[in-house]
């Protein structure tokens, strides 16, 4: 597929990717760009899935090893979650190959918005210290309710897990953006190292466009993160909202008219 895309598509998918990579990074949901980009140049939805988890490991897995080094997540503490999220992952990702085409190329817009609208108007608690929930007895619970749920999401679509993971934490427990990033990072590398191993044992990985696309990912990841960590996620929300909106639409004008 590479070979066939002119330099100009090439270099427009390089800056998505970098974007994504970024957004992804600072507040979740770089698949939403993602996604719709490999679709729209033709690649059926199994195949830009299975690529996109490819070059969305590359940033996860940047993202993830910058915040764990800024001391912003710790593994043990997430144990459950991380377990949980690997199982998921791996469900999702086998119910993906028994759904049609079709029917994918008509969902992927509704839950691209959904999630975007979701972002939009779920109330972020305002807490600026940097400790973890309190080891109370349904965190193991809530762990593996939230694993199971975001990494069969994950392993099924992916647009805005990163997002999901994000705001969902800070809801579930009370923590500030930076810890819920860092935790949405790490679980996130979880799901796509999983499904990404599953979608190449099925074969639905394009390998040249999801390792070029990958690189651009990774320096994003990496400037996005840093971005975050100095200075909060406040700055990139309409930008990514408006971007994630535009291309969601188009998609679903692509697959339903």
């Amino acid at each position: 597929m590479l070979e066939l895309l002119d330099p100009n598509t090439l270099i427009i998918l390089g800056m998505v990717a970098f974007a994504a990579g970024f957004i992804d990074a600072v507040a979740g949901g770089g698949g939403m760009l993602m996604v719709p980009a490999l679709l729209s140049i033709g690649l059926p939805p199994h195949i830009a899935l299975g690529t996109n988890k490819l070059s969305a490991t590359f940033a996860s897995s940047t993202a993830a090893f910058t915040y764990y080094r800024k001391k912003l997540f710790s593994p043990s503490f997430w144990i459950h979650a991380f377990i949980a999220t690997f199982i998921g992952a791996i469900l999702g990702t086998l119910v993906v190959d028994y759904i049609s085409t079709e029917w994918l190329e008509k969902a992927l817009p509704l839950v691209v918005l959904a999630t975007a609208a979701y972002t939009i108007w779920h109330r972020q608690p305002k807490t600026e210290n940097h400790n973890l929930p309190k080891d109370e007895p349904h965190l193991k619970e809530k762990q593996w309710g939230q694993g199971l749920t975001l990494g069969f999401y994950d392993g099924v679509a992916g647009p805005g897990t990163g997002a999901f993971w994000t705001v969902s934490s800070m809801s579930m427990y009370k923590m500030n953006i930076l810890l819920s990033s860092g935790l949405a990072k790490a679980m996130n590398f979880v799901s796509n190292i999983t499904s990404l191993v599953t979608f190449i044992i099925l074969g639905h990985v394009n390998w040249a466009l999801g390792l070029t696309m990958g690189v651009c990912l990774m320096v994003g990841a990496y400037i996005g993160a840093h971005s975050a960590i100095k200075f909060g996620a406040k700055f990139i929300r309409p930008v990514f909202v408006t971007v994630v909106v535009v291309l969601s639409v188009k998609l679903a004008i692509d697959a339903w008219l």
